[in-house]
C-alpha cells in the first residue's frame, strides 16, 4: 500500500470518527433561542433525546474545573455551559425555566419536549453538587430534571454513590465524550431529601451565638440559613436555623477534623491542588487532631453521651419520640442517607438476618424515608469500614432525629453536613440547642446501572452478608415521648434558603 493510500485511509477514518461525534452531540445540543431569552428563533432540527445543562465550579479540582469547562464548551453549546462563579444555579435554572415556560406559552411543542426530556450534569465536589440539588427542590417544578454528579472534590460521596466514580475526570475531549455517554446509558434514581432545624434562645445581648458566623461560614454550608422574623418558623425569642441536605449530617470528632481541613485550605489555598494531596492533608490532621489517640486527647465530656441527649422517631406512623441510649465512648455520630461517607466508605454495611428479624434493621436504601444512624469511638474504629464486612456501631434507623444539647455541656462542638463542617458554638447561658431532622421529600439522580445505591424498589435484593458485628451494635430503649407536629417537617426552604452569601468566597467552594 502506498503512503498516499495510507494517508487517505487514516484521513477517511478521521472524517468518521468526526461524524460520528458531531452525530452523537447533537442528543445533547439545546438552541440558544431555547436558553437566552429574545434570542432569534431558527429553524431547528429534531429535538435532542438527552438535552443537558451543564454546571461547573471551575475552582474545583484545582485547574481541572475550569479545563472541564473549556472542553464541555467547546463540545456543547457554550450557553448551555454555566460557570457557578459567574452565574449562581438558582439565577440560571430560574432565568432558563422562566424562557421555556414563556416559549410553551407560545405554542413551542420544541421547548415543551425539550423540558420534559431535560437532564442535568454538575461538576464539583459534594458542596457544589448539594447546592445545585437544593435550588432543584426549592423551584418545585413539575418535571424537575435528575441530576448527574462529575466528580471534582476530594471525597466526592454523592458520584461515588451513584456510580460516576470518586477520582478526579479527565478533562479531554474523550472523556467528556465517555461521561456524556453514560449520563445516556443512566437510569433514574429518587433519594430523599432531609429537613434539619436548629433553635436556640436568644442570647444576652454582646453575646454571638450564631451558629455560622459571618468569617467562620463553611464554603457551601449555603443549606444553612437563619430564617426571617416573617417566616412561620420563627418562634418569638428564639433564634432559627434551617436547611437540608441528601448524604449525611454528621456531629464529633470526624466533623472537628474536616472543620480543621477546611480552615487549613481556606488559610492555604495554594497547598491543596490535588485530590491525592488533599486526602493525605486530610490524613494528618486526622492525626494531629487526635483521632487515632481519641483516649487521650478527646475529653470525654465531649463524647455523645455527655454532649446531647438523642431521640428517635423510628418509623413512619410512629410518631413518638423514643430515647436513643448512645455508648458512652462514642465520639462521633453520623446520620446517613446513601452508602458513601468519608470518601466512599459504607458506614452501615448490610444488616445479617439475625438483625434484620432481631432488631428490624434494613440495608440501606436511598430512597425509604429513613436515616442510618452509626456511631465511631475513634480512627481505629473506623478503619473497620475497609474490611469487607466491616461496619459502625448501628445506633438506629430513624425519620426523624432530635438532638438537645444542654447548659454547661460543652461549649462548643463540631458539625457537618455533606462534607462541610462548622464550629457549633453552645452558649452557656441557653438552657437547650435543639438540632432536628426530618424527612421531607425527594429529588431525582442519575445513576449507572452498577451503582452501590439501592432503591426500595429494586428488584434483585440486597444480600444479608454481614458477620455478627463484633464492633458492636449499641442498644437503644423503647421509651415514647409525645411529640408536636409543626410546621417545620414540610418546609424544606426557599431557593434563598440556598443562595451563597455575598461575603463568602466562591473560588473556595468545594
Amino acid at each position: 500500500m502506498t503512503i498516499f493510500a495510507v494517508l487517505k485511509t487514516q484521513l477517511s477514518s478521521i472524517m468518521d470518527d468526526h461524524d460520528f461525534e458531531r452525530s452523537f452531540l447533537k442528543e445533547f445540543i439545546i438552541p440558544t433561542y431555547i436558553l437566552v431569552s429574545e434570542s432569534e428563533t431558527i429553524e431547528v432540527p429534531d429535538v435532542p433525546k438527552f438535552p443537558v445543562l451543564v454546571f461547573v465550579n471551575s475552582s474545583s479540582g484545582g485547574q481541572l474545573g475550569g479545563d472541564l469547562l473549556v472542553t464541555y464548551r467547546g463540545l456543547l453549546n457554550k450557553d448551555q455551559v454555566l460557570d457557578v462563579g459567574e452565574e449562581a444555579p438558582d439565577k440560571a435554572l430560574r432565568r432558563i425555566y422562566l424562557n421555556l415556560e414563556k416559549l410553551k406559552a407560545s405554542g413551542d411543542q420544541y421547548a415543551a419536549q425539550v423540558e420534559e426530556r431535560l437532564r442535568i450534569i454538575v461538576a464539583g465536589g459534594d458542596g457544589t453538587a448539594g447546592w445545585l440539588l437544593g435550588v432543584v427542590c426549592d423551584l418545585k417544578l413539575s418535571h424537575p430534571p435528575p441530576v448527574a454528579t462529575v466528580p471534582l472534590g476530594t471525597g466526592n460521596n454523592l458520584p461515588f454513590a451513584f456510580g460516576w466514580g470518586k477520582k478526579n475526570p479527565g478533562t479531554d475531549r474523550h472523556s467528556v465524550i465517555q461521561f456524556l455517554q453514560q449520563v445516556m446509558q443512566a437510569k433514574e434514581m429518587k433519594i430523599d431529601n432531609w429537613h434539619i432545624l436548629m433553635r436556640m434562645k436568644t442570647p444576652k445581648e454582646d453575646y454571638n451565638c450564631d451558629p455560622i458566623a459571618p468569617l467562620e461560614l463553611p464554603h457551601s454550608l449555603h443549606a444553612f440559613h437563619r430564617v426571617s422574623e416573617t417566616d412561620e418558623l420563627n418562634e418569638e425569642g428564639y433564634l432559627t436555623f434551617r436547611g437540608g441536605f441528601w448524604n449525611y449530617f454528621s456531629m464529633g470528632m470526624d466533623a472537628q477534623v474536616s472543620y480543621a481541613f477546611h480552615s487549613e485550605r481556606k488559610l492555604h489555598p495554594e497547598k491543596f491542588k490535588n485530590q491525592l494531596v488533599n486526602q493525605s492533608t486530610y490524613a494528618k490532621l486526622g492525626c494531629t487532631q487526635g483521632w487515632f489517640c481519641a483516649s487521650l486527647f478527646h475529653p470525654s465530656p465531649r463524647n455523645i453521651a455527655h454532649l446531647a441527649k438523642v431521640k428517635i422517631m423510628r418509623r413512619h406512623g410512629h410518631e413518638q419520640w423514643q430515647d436513643l441510649q448512645i455508648p458512652n465512648s462514642i465520639r462521633s455520630i453520623v446520620c446517613l442517607n446513601l452508602p458513601s461517607f468519608s470518601g466512599g466508605l459504607n458506614p452501615w454495611g448490610t444488616p445479617n438476618s439475625n438483625k434484620t428479624r432481631d432488631r428490624e434493621l434494613t440495608p440501606p436504601y436511598v430512597d425509604d424515608g429513613l436515616l442510618e444512624v452509626v456511631g465511631f469511638r475513634d480512627a481505629w474504629h473506623g478503619l473497620v469500614l475497609l474490611a469487607p464486612k466491616g461496619h459502625g456501631t448501628r445506633l438506629a434507623q430513624a425519620h426523624r432525629i432530635r438532638f438537645e444539647f444542654h447548659k454547661g455541656a460543652a461549649d462548643h462542638t463540631y458539625m457537618r453536613i455533606d462534607g462541610e463542617p462548622w464550629k457549633q458554638p453552645l452558649p452557656v447561658d441557653d438552657d437547650t440547642v435543639v438540632v432536628e431532622i426530618s424527612h421531607l421529600g425527594q429529588v431525582n439522580m442519575l445513576a449507572t446501572h452498577d451503582c452501590r445505591s439501592r432503591s426500595v424498589h429494586d428488584s434483585s435484593p440486597v444480600s444479608h452478608s454481614d458477620g455478627d458485628g463484633s464492633f458492636g451494635d449499641g442498644s437503644f430503649s423503647d421509651e415514647d415521648d409525645s411529640v408536636e407536629d409543626g410546621e417545620e417537617r414540610r418546609k424544606f426552604g426557599a431557593a434563598e434558603t440556598f443562595k451563597i452569601p455575598d461575603e463568602v468566597d466562591i473560588t473556595h467552594l468545594s
